[in-house]
């Protein structure tokens, strides 16, 4: 078996910003894997697909199907168009696909963008549908980057991701890889900042303008995701039911709803930080959109006091960084090796998720 491999990752969030794409190489040796990415970009999304994303699950099952095929052939277009302008060779496309359910104690989870349409267009083998195999084991199928965290960020005491959702990944003091989704993040910003007219809250100056609500921010504190014992996570639906209505009911204005927000992001945070960190110099690897919005950033430091350093890397490890892991976890899948880990997702054992779609 290899040791060095070249993958397009791809990943689009639930922020919805665009389809993410790094053509990354992997290298293991002496039991370490390294990592590069070689090149990377963002498709950004037109209005019309962002909505039909943003609205299919309101949908029929037909709509579903259609769309999964469309979101799949355009996947593999994107990924074509783009390795035509480079002289890289790739061994396969890694996709995370598209969320569009996430219901893992019911038992199902939806991401589409059908390999069979990426790997027809592309020409290339595809790895994809990464969560099912561990919801069909009882687990979570989320997060999934932790395996990531732990093999390609070792010099990091948390990994803290910043997309629609917030998610983070540490070690506990016995070594165990823990993680779960925080608290949404961007998926709440941006849909503030939308109806500003703006995709999002550039650098957070929307939100800094704004006056924090104390009772928005106690209200949102007490909402019963918080309660539940990890390993948890959230899917949009449960988002539009939970968050969004506590905001909407709310009267005030965006700004000081934006900043409200960002308060309760910081502290759900921070809080997680300070109970779970192990040593008196804790480093925190900021990644994904989030990261950009400075106001954030400010506040989780002012939150989290002494011995407890952020740090927001190179932009195109912040807005790439999920695209490099699973590209990773498809690596380790094409290697059938363990890519979901039983102690982040709760799943009856560790796993080796998802499909293969050999090239045409």
């Amino acid at each position: 078996m290899k040791n060095t491999y070249i993958v397009a990752g791809l990943m689009s969030g639930t922020s919805l910003d665009g389809l993410d794409i790094a053509i990354c190489k992997f290298e293991l040796k002496e039991l370490k894997w390294s990592y590069e990415i070689l090149e990377a970009a963002t498709v950004e999304y037109d209005e019309a697909r962002r909505n039909s994303l943003k609205n299919v699950m309101k949908g029929s099952a037909e709509s579903l199907a259609s769309l999964d095929f469309d979101f799949g052939y355009f996947q593999g277009s994107a990924v074509k168009n783009f390795l035509n302008k480079l002289n890289i060779p790739v061994d396969f496309i890694s996709a995370h696909g598209h969320t569009i359910f996430h219901q893992p104690e019911n038992r199902f989870t939806t991401q589409i963008g059908n390999g069979a349409a990426v790997a027809a267009v592309s020409g290339l083998p595809v790895v994809c549908d990464f969560r099912s195999l561990d919801v069909a084991l009882r687990g979570q199928g989320a997060p999934l980057v932790p395996i990531g965290d732990k093999l390609l960020f070792k010099e990091f005491d948390f990994c803290l991701n910043l997309g629609g959702i917030a998610n983070i990944s540490y070690d506990d003091n016995t070594g165990k890889r823990i993680a779960f989704d925080v608290c949404p993040a961007n998926m709440v910003l941006n849909y503030l900042a939308g109806q500003k007219g703006h995709l999002f809250d550039k650098g957070g100056a929307l939100a800094k303008m704004g006056s924090l609500n104390k009772n928005l921010l106690e209200t949102l504190s007490k909402i019963e995701y918080y309660s539940k014992s990890i390993p948890k996570s959230l899917g949009k639906e449960h988002v539009d039911d939970l968050f969004i209505p506590l905001i909407e009911n709310t009267k005030d204005s965006i700004e000081n709803l934006l900043n409200t927000f960002c308060h309760h992001i910081a502290e759900k945070v921070t809080d997680i930080i300070k109970k779970n960190k192990i040593s008196d110099r804790t480093k925190v690897l900021i990644t994904g959109g989030g990261a950009f919005n400075k106001f954030l950033v400010e506040l989780f430091q002012e939150k989290s006091g002494v011995g407890i350093e952020f740090i927001v890397p190179e932009p195109k490890i912040v807005s790439f960084k999920e695209a490099l892991i699973f590209a990773f976890l498809g690596t380790l899948r094409w290697r059938n090796e363990i890519n979901s880990l039983s102690s982040v997702t709760g799943s009856m054992k560790d796993n080796c998720g998802g499909a293969i779609y050999l090239a045409p």
